[in-house]
């Protein structure tokens, strides 16, 4: 519980003896590691940057989270910041807007939406330059903003922290890459085999059922529309008899007719030609409605086998990157042919099957297309799990405004920095911001290589360097309302440890998303920190206590490096803020409290006050009340 034993705990003067932290002795955080934010909800970051430098804290991070405060805050205060920066020789970081990087709101996925997402964050980024142009700011986003939890799991408690099937999934949010739309799956136990619920076996299974409902539409319109345009030319005969000339005059009278039918002027020759060929005028109706009515269906069914075909040869280059065994790579290459010979007969018939008078045969093509996606070894997914689609998009965005940040500014771009939202919103776990950062320093890599003409070993350093994570200790300790332990916590820690480049402290209880100075929640911040240190010793610690601050309107400065065991000088030696800290004697000042034990010893003149709460002691001893020699 961090400090609370030293409430009203009296002087103690023996600067030599170190009493111990929440951390423990083991553990001591030098006070220039230390950092702090400001608050957020002002766009006079210049006053609050300026406030937090008086607390003796020689690093700032500037909070940009709502985007219309952040809309607000003038330029002007931005180089003045830098100034003052440069002034006392001090460092700073910025928390970006929070806007969600995927492109995802509650009515779906759209690609503008992540558009708009990445300018939105773009322009914090030249913003972040403005204040440290000659250095690398760390700028730190939320890895979402408003994302749903992509999957709901329940912790096996007779699993240990760390093995596998501690945790299961037994919800999964899929989305349609069709529409963006979101669904549920959430298997349910089948009894007939005894099989437990699986939600990546159930969206296996409803892929398969969605792609063979959609190749049985897709010919249902081919076959459809073939027999409407059949019907179309063909005269009304008894089953049994055969073509002769006059059904083949029909034929060809009908598709002139029908191509006729397309142009302004078709009415009056359609009616020439119905009279030359001594046709009845209803007839043709009917049979022109027939052909037109066919042409329709076999367009729709080609579109929709385009759109299929599309997403089974993108499937099919992403499985061939993604196969681990020859015998999978084989199987899939194979694939891979059918579908480029089919491919390659489209592209030499294209001339042909695509005029109007030849519907027909685009029928018979988009058939043939059919039978070639269902003989695929594997079925195109046309639902993704949330968390895989997210992933995909937001790393687009972050890779996107790295690439576009080392374009404008080179060697001094902002640092992006990739922080897990609280447990509850989407990719808060310590594996989705992994895979978010991996991902998307490949995607710069790429870009690199193709605009800036990098190495890829060049390019793999740059995005190693631009790209990595903020690890909120506060936000991941949310996980135990679920019912996790402080060991589960610990296995998160080690997962993202080796890409962390900012830790945010703050403390709570593991229910809500409380911001309180470390030692006053259940965090198990020493263990946390024992493990990015052995990666990151120097990686700056920015206090987040955002609520301790609201309420009690005082810096959380004192209690954290109190609560880290810091040393008060420099030399790395006692005094310690936790005991030092505490020293004049312990009357929790500043916080609106005023103990009635001092009154009864002291009295009630303000004179007699302590100093710590603005008196003087009139030169009375705090220890035997007699004046001081």
């Amino acid at each position: 519980m961090g400090s609370y034993e030293n409430f009203y705990h009296g002087a103690n003067y023996d600067f030599g003896a170190v009493e111990d932290t929440f951390l423990g002795m083991s553990y001591k955080t030098n006070a220039s590691q230390i950092a702090i934010a400001t608050d957020p909800r002002t766009a006079n970051q210049l006053q609050a940057v300026s406030e937090r430098f008086n607390t003796g804290l020689k690093t700032v991070e500037v909070s940009m989270l709502t985007p219309n405060v952040e809309e607000a805050i003038p330029d002007q205060h931005l180089e003045e910041i830098n100034r003052l920066r440069k002034l006392i020789g001090a460092d700073l970081t910025l928390h970006g807007p929070l806007v969600e990087p995927t492109g995802i709101t509650k009515q779906g996925w759209d690609p503008t939406h992540r558009e708009q997402a990445e300018r939105q964050m773009w322009q914090a980024l030249q913003r972040g330059h403005k204040l440290d142009p000659d250095g690398n700011i760390v700028v730190t986003f939320h890895s979402s903003n408003g994302l749903p939890e992509p999957e709901t799991r329940v912790v096996d408690e007779s699993k240990k922290p760390g093995e596998k099937g501690r945790d299961r999934v037994t919800e999964m949010m899929v989305v349609s890459e069709r529409d963006g739309q979101f669904t549920h799956i959430t298997p349910k136990h089948n009894y007939l085999l005894d099989e437990k619920p699986d939600p990546s076996k159930e969206l296996k299974e409803q892929n398969r059922r969605a792609w063979e409902t959609a190749l049985t539409q897709i010919s249902f319109h081919a076959l459809q529309g073939k027999d409407s345009i059949e019907a179309g030319l063909n005269l009304e005969r008894s089953p049994r008899s055969h073509e002769d000339e006059n059904e083949k005059k029909f034929k060809d009278a009908m598709k002139k007719m029908w191509s006729m039918s397309k142009t302004e002027e078709g009415q009056k020759a359609i009616e020439k030609e119905v009279y030359n060929n001594n046709l009845k005028k209803e007839v043709v109706e009917r049979k022109l409605d027939q052909l037109n009515h066919g042409e329709i269906y076999v367009k729709e069914a080609y579109l929709n086998l385009q759109e299929h075909f599309n997403k089974a040869w993108s499937a099919t280059e992403k499985a061939l990157q993604r196969a681990k065994s020859d015998a999978d790579r084989k199987k899939i290459e194979e694939d891979k042919k059918k579908l480029d010979k089919y491919r390659q007969d489209i592209l030499e018939k294209q001339k042909e099957i695509f005029k109007p008078d030849k519907v027909e045969l685009l029928a018979i093509e988009v058939q043939k297309g059919v039978n070639v996606l269902n003989s695929l070894s594997d079925t195109p997914s046309l639902f993704r799990p949330l968390k895989d689609f997210a992933i995909e998009k937001a790393s687009e965005t972050f890779a996107n405004i790295a690439a576009r940040a080392y374009g404008e500014f080179k060697d001094t771009a902002p640092l992006i920095s990739i922080e897990n939202p609280p447990v509850g919103m989407g990719l808060s776990r310590a594996e989705d911001v992994r895979e978010l950062v991996k991902e998307s320093r490949a995607k710069f890599v790429k870009q690199a290589q193709e605009k800036f003409d990098m190495s890829e070993e060049e390019a793999k350093k740059k995005a190693e360097k631009l790209i990595g994570a903020t690890w909120d200790v506060g936000h991941i300790n949310m996980v135990k309302k679920y019912g996790y332990t402080d060991d589960d916590l610990i296995e998160e820690t080690k997962k993202i440890a080796p890409f962390v480049n900012k830790v945010h402290l703050s403390d709570n209880f593991g229910m809500e998303h409380t911001e309180l100075p470390m030692g006053m929640g259940n965090v198990p911040t020493k263990r946390h920190m024992e493990i990015l240190d052995k990666y990151n010793k120097q990686v700056k610690k920015i206090i987040e206590a955002g609520d301790w601050y609201q309420h009690f309107k005082t810096m959380p400065v004192q209690e954290t490096l109190a609560a880290f065991g810091s040393p008060v000088y420099s030399m790395q030696m006692a005094p310690y803020w936790n005991k030092a800290a505490f020293n004049s004697g312990g009357y929790f000042s500043g916080y609106g409290m005023n103990p009635d034990i001092h009154h009864s010893m002291y009295g009630a003149g303000f004179s007699n006050l302590p100093v710590e709460l603005g008196g003087q002691m009139a030169g009375r001893s705090r220890v035997s009340g007699a004046p001081m020699e």
